[in-house]
């Protein structure tokens, strides 16, 4: 039977005991403040191990959930113990180095471990997977990741959070369009300005052909309106995931957009796309995971490129 440790006593961590609940997998928390883990009994019912108790215990997985700055020492501790299957939350680390390292230690180690991108389990994702398929495919694609600055700007984060938004958050829709088209394989990247808490750039705009042959661009002006939103063109119909968790489409020879029915409840009863998650990842289903490899060697590169403003092919 699986059992698994869930690190971290955040909203994240709250999120994933939530499914785990329901799910009726047996875990255990451990976390590292008293507030948060006061915070997370409150939420959930579960005690907080705040000590190194929890090592008496055998666990098959684990489920890092903490802060985007503690991720990559957290998991490289969990790298080194005898937990085989580890899910990290998107996206890893605070930057390439640290993904990098990470990577090389769970090739060394031969251990399955994940990234936790979990809009790839959105039943808007399945549902558009499968209309885009009976449409003959992909033809072109478009997608947006603006921020919005003036909420971003007085969050208090640790620092380096807000200074690499765009790997820690943003990264969401970039994942979730290179899943459909394939990673880049040509692409031409540029931006300008800056921000007071974000100083590689405020525009970003792009395009290039994806390794399945797929042209594709991006924009999106943190400075200005805007939001998050996914467009997948089929030679029947354009497909919009914006927002995200929800599914619409134009067909050919109208002006019209009109939403698609999904079959959502669980994106409604839980975080969206983390039940679906949780469970693919204790089932042992991880194909449809970024592989922490994949996100070094492919993804992070890519990304390094999109904020960089350079051109490749």
């Amino acid at each position: 039977m699986n059992r698994v440790l869930l690190v971290g006593a955040g909203p994240m961590a709250v999120a994933y005991a939530n499914v785990l609940n329901a799910q009726q997998i047996p875990f255990d928390v451990v976390g590292r403040g008293l507030v948060s883990a006061n915070n997370f009994k409150a939420a959930t019912g579960k005690e907080v191990y705040l000590n190194e108790d929890w090592k008496a215990q055998t666990y098959t997985h684990v489920i890092i959930a903490v802060g985007m700055e503690q991720l990559a020492a957290v998991a490289e501790q969990f790298l080194l113990s005898n937990i085989p299957n580890l899910l990290i939350e998107k996206p890893a680390g605070l930057n390439s180095q640290q993904i990098n390292h990470l990577a090389n230690l769970a090739t060394v180690a031969k251990k399955w471990v994940g990234v936790a991108y979990n809009r790839r389990f959105y039943a808007a994702t399945f549902e558009a997977e499968k209309l885009v398929k009976e449409d003959g495919g992909i033809v072109s694609a478009h997608f947006e990741f603006t921020e919005w600055s003036h909420v971003i700007q007085p969050l208090l984060k640790a620092p380096g959070v807000k200074e690499n938004w765009f790997l820690g958050n943003s990264t969401h829709v970039v994942d979730l369009a290179y899943f459909f088209i394939g990673q880049p394989n040509q692409m031409s990247c540029y931006k300008s300005g800056q921000l007071d808490w974000h100083s590689a750039g405020a525009a970003f705009v792009g395009a290039g052909i994806s390794e399945q042959g797929i042209l594709f661009s991006y924009n999106a002006n943190w400075a200005a309106p805007g939001r998050w939103g996914v467009e997948l063109l089929t030679t029947k119909n354009r497909y919009y995931l914006r927002p995200m968790e929800k599914l619409q489409v134009q067909a050919i020879g109208s002006v019209a957009i009109q939403e698609i029915p999904i079959l959502d409840q669980l994106d409604i009863d839980f975080k969206p796309g983390i039940y679906l998650q949780t469970e693919a990842f204790l089932k042992g289903e991880t194909s449809r995971f970024p592989t922490i490899q994949q996100q070094a060697l492919a993804s992070i590169k890519v990304y390094d490129k999109m904020m960089d403003a350079l051109k490749f092919a």
